[in-house]
């Protein structure tokens, strides 16, 4: 009986420290909430990237340095999101990108605001 009880108080322990929200992986834990227009998981950051490299999306030639938040410079020309890419993250579809060879910028097209980075 002792065994079935640590068993379960064990299994328990297991399950509130994984759903307690200071122990789950967020993307971007230094940008606040406030900032981002979009909350992308891992696993669309990660579909994001590959399908940017399968694609072959054109990189541009300038890399900005820019964090969400930051507004996009007048002169850069934003591409529209894949379709492919709009089908399997639905939340960025009306967003623009710009990518770099080392970084993909998720750009809000009303606030010309970068919403999310990947890198």
């Amino acid at each position: 009986m002792k065994r079935v009880t640590r068993r379960f108080g064990l299994a328990l322990c297991v399950v509130l420290i994984t759903t307690v929200p200071g122990y789950t992986q967020t993307p971007n834990p230094g940008v606040p909430a406030s900032i981002r227009t979009v909350n992308l998981t891992l696993e669309q950051r990660h579909v994001i990237r590959e399908l940017v490299k399968e694609l072959k999306v054109e990189p541009a030639k300038e890399d900005l340095k820019l964090a969400p938040g930051d507004e996009i410079p007048g002169k850069v020309a934003l591409q529209p999101v894949p379709p492919l890419i709009g089908q399997k993250v639905p939340s960025i579809r009306s967003h623009r990108l710009y990518v770099t060879q080392s970084r993909i910028l998720i750009v809000d097209p009303q606030d010309q605001k970068v919403v999310d980075v990947i890198e």
